[in-house]
């Protein structure tokens, strides 16, 4: 996971850069994930690797800013894929309060990208979450993150 999340996607920038930078003009779109605003008791790799999408996407669009390059970070929520069935998830409080469609989120990206958008969360309820994790005390974003990834009872 690391190495899929974190070290290919640094890897890729790296490689595509330099031409983009040549010719002026070019778009990235990093996928993170809501998982990347908060720490993920029972998924942490999976979180941490999402936070580092989020923080490397806005710092190198600030790097490039003025270059006609630009940088997207999608961050979906719970989205219909075959993720929940293979992160054994489909139980869970996060996937039973409904997924969004896959299409829908890659349309939202799709759209954020093209506009130039620095961040894009699809979805009210992912907006909502995403942002209110700044403001919450720590324990408690923590304790309500592991609890979203439980079982529903």
């Amino acid at each position: 996971m690391i190495q899929v999340n974190i070290t290919a996607l640094t890897s890729l920038a790296k490689l595509v850069l330099p031409g983009m930078l040549a010719r002026k003009r070019g778009r990235i779109m990093n996928v993170a994930s809501t998982a990347g605003f908060q720490p993920g008791p029972l998924m942490a790799i999976y979180y941490a690797t999402k936070a580092y999408v989020i923080m490397f996407s806005e710092a190198i669009a600030n790097e490039l800013k003025g270059s006609g390059v630009t940088v997207t970070c999608l961050c979906p929520g719970a989205t219909a894929t075959k993720f929940a069935g293979r992160a054994k998830m489909e139980e869970s409080r996060l996937f039973k309060l409904g997924a969004m469609k896959s299409k829908d989120v890659a349309r939202a990206g799709y759209k954020g990208m093209m506009a130039g958008k620095g961040m894009v969360i699809p979805g009210f309820l992912n907006k909502t979450i995403a942002m209110s994790v700044r403001f919450s005390p720590r324990k408690m974003v923590t304790a309500i993150s592991r609890s979203m990834q439980e079982k529903a009872k």
